[in-house]
C-alpha cells in the first residue's frame, strides 16, 4: 500500500470512537514505516541529485539502506516494542506499535521484488509476493484502482465516524497527502 493509505486502513481497522485520543498515535504508527524511504528517496532526490532510474534500480537496494528500511518493518521488533510498552502502561507507544505491525502485515503479501525482511535482524527471508501493490506485472494496476476506492471510501466513512475538528483534520490531511501523492506518481513516475 502507498504510504497515505496505510494510514486510512489503520485508521479504520484500530480507532475506536470511544478512544478518540488513538487516532494520533495510530497515524502515526500508519506512516513510520514508510519514514526511512521518504528520508532515502529525499536524500538521494534533493540533495545527492540522483537520477531516478538509478534511485529504484541501485540505491534502493544497497544493503545500508536495506537494513535502515527492515529495522521500520520488523515484526519482532515492533512486537517487543508494543510489548514493553503495554506492561509499562503506555498506551500511545503500544497504540503506535500496534500500528506499525497492522502496517508490516497488510505490507507482507503486497511486495514483490522489493519485499521487506520483516522479521529482520533474526532472518534475512523475505516473503516475494505475486501480488505487488504498484508493478502493473504484478497486478499493481488492479490493486491501484481498489487501493484508491478504500481510500475514498475509508477517508468518508472516517469523517462521519469522528466529530471532533481534531479528528476531521487529521483525516483531511492523511486525504489530502494521499492524492498530493498520487499527483507526484503520475508526474514523476508515468
Amino acid at each position: 500500500m502507498n504510504t497515505p493509505a496505510h494510514a486510512v486502513f489503520n485508521l479504520i481497522v484500530l480507532g475506536r470512537k470511544d478512544h478518540p485520543e488513538d487516532l494520533t498515535p495510530i497515524a502515526i504508527g500508519a506512516v513510520l514505516p514508510d519514514m526511512p524511504m521518504v528520508l532515502f528517496y529525499f536524500a538521494h532526490k534533493m540533495i545527492l541529485r540522483t537520477p531516478e532510474m538509478v534511485i529504484w534500480t541501485e540505491a534502493y537496494h544497497s544493503p545500508g539502506w536495506q537494513a535502515f528500511f527492515d529495522l521500520f518493518n520488523s515484526i519482532p521488533i515492533i512486537a517487543l516494542i508494543g510489548f514493553v510498552a503495554w506492561r509499562l502502561g503506555s498506551r500511545w507507544i503500544t497504540m503506535l506499535s500496534g500500528s506499525m505491525a497492522l502496517h508490516a502485515l497488510c505490507d507482507l503479501p503486497l511486495h514483490n521484488t522489493d519485499a521487506h525482511r520483516h522479521f529482520y535482524p533474526f532472518s534475512d527471508w523475505r516473503f516475494e509476493s505475486p501480488i505487488s501493490y504498484w508493478d502493473p506485472s504484478h497486478y499493481g494496476l488492479w490493486f491501484a484502482g481498489a487501493e484508491i476506492a478504500m481510500v475514498i471510501i475509508g477517508a468518508l466513512w472516517l469523517l462521519r465516524r469522528y466529530q471532533s475538528r481534531w479528528a476531521k483534520s487529521l483525516f483531511a490531511l492523511v486525504t489530502i497527502s494521499y492524492v498530493v501523492y498520487i499527483g507526484y506518481f503520475i508526474v514523476v513516475w508515468v
